[in-house]
């Protein structure tokens, strides 16, 4: 999978390693026959999506599914303690002392 484009890279980022990582990093790229950078970003980019993919979406079985809906239905419990907090004046609105 080839995502980069090296007509659009105008952004750098930089990170140490140590030289097996390096090393391991280089050969890799020689077996991909890629450059290290593609490489690396290429890597780099799947790894998030995957992160930001777990992060976004989730299953449910039905039982745990029905339970959630009912969830998002129920009304909002009462909390005092916003309540109260919510009835106090603001201190950024409070008028300012002449």
């Amino acid at each position: 999978m080839t995502t980069t484009n090296r007509t659009n890279r105008t952004e750098k980022l930089d990170l140490r390693l140590t030289p097996a990582a390096k090393q391991a990093l280089m050969a890799a790229a020689q077996a991909d026959r890629r450059s290290v950078s593609e490489f690396v970003l290429d890597s780099a980019l799947s790894r998030a999506q995957e992160t930001l993919a777990q992060r976004q979406h989730f299953g449910l079985d039905a039982a745990k599914w029905t339970e959630f809906l009912g969830a998002l239905e129920s009304a909002p419990r009462e909390l005092p303690g916003v309540q109260a907090l919510f009835a106090k004046p603001s201190p950024f609105e409070a008028p300012l002392s002449k």
